[in-house]
């Protein structure tokens, strides 16, 4: 059938949830639908069958389409590990750290893997739903582009471009774009969506037709506010420190917010949990009481155990811990529970080696091989479903009291000799009902939400159920026909 692809006129404009919405309402309607970014920047990211990474939201996109992810679907990932470089994956693979300043002409030879990767998907499919990544408007970053209108011309796909009116501005944004890129570019644009919008849409008709007649696309709908989205796995930082802090009479766990954060998604699934207030802690403030502290994964663990230290977070979790109270280490927040963490190639940064907390009795040593692998097993008594993504190798005594078993025989993790400090390479282990119910005993919750997964595809079905109503679906299929072969 072809290809369409989103764009948007800035970033969190909602391109990710709307892709993500329309390749359930492709799926539903019995076509083979694939997502498709060419280009992502994101530290939270799954592991593929293929045993690759892609970025979170392409796997969500996957899951929409009913389909398991693959390296195709996203194959540039960018997972930024300091403020002037980030790790280049290619095809699911670290390629090497790219420096900011080069990033320019890094990415020149990198959309022939694109293009493959792309035609492979469109092979095996009806259709292609393709994101774009910030914005075509970003002018200075036209040249060399590979996620955009770089890619859209080049693989032949029309292009919606979206707009967000909860923020303000969307006609302005919308026509602005028209106004600012390239003739070649504006003519890639067929249409535009009009996304979040609040209250009756009826309301917006006069503004809708302004922009149909200052820019000269056509409109494909008014996408409502998706209170479902919520309820879809984070990829962007951004969001951590909207979140709300705890609520009188419920139960509070508490994370800390550092510099590179990573698959903070992990703690998504507690927000299921009706008596539980997860606060994400921002920098400057000091982690507050607390049943549980967890530390999330880090794209740079040694960075952010010195800013860990240097926020005093140290001091509130040793204090949480003479209390008697239990904290959780996930991937790199497992190794800061440790001695030591050596990273003796530079892996992360500069060379070297930094204490950790000293709350388990285990090293860690970082390593150029990157673990990446779905796991399935079992610990505190329940099962899991979930995946490894990291480089290090961690050893020490608290080994000998795992976590958790995996099916192949492998234990997983380190127990403190007091029971009260545990650290897991599994992302994903809150993920199951069963699994979350038995953390949270430990901090006497009875658990009663529902598997994270079932929550999604729930939240999926309802976010398609809306796209069905407001987006003239039948009219994207037929443009996505005039995509090139």
């Amino acid at each position: 059938m072809g290809a369409v692809m989103l764009q948007g006129t800035g970033s969190d404009v909602g391109k990710s949830v709307l892709v993500a919405g329309l390749c359930r309402v492709f799926a539903n309607r019995g076509l083979r639908v694939r997502p498709f970014k060419s280009q992502n920047m994101s530290n939270n990211a799954a592991v593929t069958a293929d045993g690759g990474e892609i970025g979170r939201a392409q796997a969500t996109q996957a899951f929409a389409a009913r389909v398991e992810p693959s390296v195709d679907m996203n194959p540039v990932l960018l997972k930024p590990q300091g403020d002037r470089s980030s790790q280049l994956i290619v095809r699911g693979q670290v390629r090497g750290i790219l420096p900011s300043s080069r990033w320019r002409e890094g990415r020149e030879g990198l959309l022939v893997d694109i293009l493959a990767s792309y035609r492979r998907l469109r092979a095996e499919s009806d259709i292609v739903v393709v994101e774009g990544a910030g914005s075509p408007a970003e002018i200075n970053l036209r040249q060399g582009d590979i996620a955009n209108m770089g890619f859209a011309r080049a693989a032949g796909v029309p292009v919606i471009l979206v707009g967000d009116i909860d923020r303000g501005g969307v006609i302005a944004s919308l026509v602005g774009t028209r106004a600012v890129i390239d003739p070649a570019d504006a003519a890639m644009i067929h249409g535009f969506l009009v996304n979040k919008f609040r209250g009756d849409p009826a309301l917006f008709d006069d503004g809708y037709r302004a922009i149909e007649d200052r820019s000269g696309w056509r409109g494909y709908g008014v996408v409502p506010w998706l209170a479902d989205a919520a309820r879809l796995p984070s990829e962007d930082a951004v969001i951590l420190e909207r979140r709300a802090a705890a609520t009188e009479g419920r139960v509070t766990i508490a994370c800390p917010i550092t510099p590179r954060i990573s698959n903070f998604d992990d703690l998504d699934p507690l927000k299921l949990e009706p008596g539980i207030d997860l606060v994400m802690v921002p920098p400057g403030t000091p982690i507050p009481d607390a049943a549980l502290i967890i530390l999330a994964g880090s794209k740079a663990t040694i960075p952010d155990m010195a800013f860990l230290r240097a926020q005093g977070w140290d001091i509130d979790i040793h204090a949480h811990h003479r209390r008697g109270r239990p904290v959780l280490g996930l991937c790199g927040g497992y190794q800061m529970l440790g001695r030591t963490i050596a990273d003796p190639e530079g892996i992360e940064g500069p060379a070297g080696t930094i204490d950790g907390l000293g709350l388990l009795d285990v090293d860690t040593v970082l390593t150029a091989d990157k673990a990446l692998v779905h796991v399935t097993g079992t610990a505190l008594g329940a099962r899991f479903d979930g995946y490894e993504m990291h480089m290090g190798r961690t050893t020490g005594l608290a080994t000998t009291r795992p976590v958790g078993r995996f099916d192949d025989g492998r234990e997983d993790g380190a127990t403190s000799a007091d029971g009260l400090i545990a650290g897991s390479y599994v992302h994903g282990l809150l993920a199951d009902a069963g699994q979350r119910r038995a953390w949270l005993a430990r901090i006497g919750v009875a658990g009663t939400g529902p598997d994270h997964r079932a929550s999604i595809d729930a939240a999926l079905d309802a976010i398609a159920e809306t796209l069905e109503r407001h987006v003239d679906i039948d009219a994207l299929l037929a443009l996505s026909e005039t995509a090139d072969d």
